[in-house]
């Protein structure tokens, strides 16, 4: 990662934890710790994006969408740089959008949610 640039926290609890989504996606294996987003629950999303399916070769994909207090999603916050957090908002479908959360471990980050 480049030393000059901003560091991001971006949470996945799906594809991007792949490491070859990761490769193809951002050119090198990314670093994180498991995390918990709470207030969410996961629903599945057919994917129909063929770049998108090529990276990940899987039909359907984890879609976070807003539950109640005790609801809870485990992934993993990764750290990556601005510019590979473009990467991947180009690698999303448009059925998700990306928001600002703190995880369990108080941590601030992004993940991406039910647009």
């Amino acid at each position: 990662m480049p030393k000059n640039e901003n560091i991001h926290l971006l949470f996945s609890y799906g594809t991007l934890q792949l490491e070859k989504v990761q490769i193809e996606s951002f050119g090198r294996k990314l670093m994180g710790h498991s995390d918990v987003l709470t207030g969410f629950r996961l629903e599945n999303l057919k994917i129909t994006d063929a770049d998108v399916l090529a990276k990940s070769e899987q039909e359907y994909h984890p879609i976070a969408i807003p539950g109640d207090s005790t609801d809870q999603i485990s992934g993993t916050l990764f750290e990556i740089t601005a510019s590979e957090l473009q990467q991947a908002d180009a690698y999303e479908v448009s059925d998700y959008k990306r928001i600002q959360a703190t995880f369990s471990s108080g941590r601030q980050g992004w993940v991406y949610v039910k647009a």
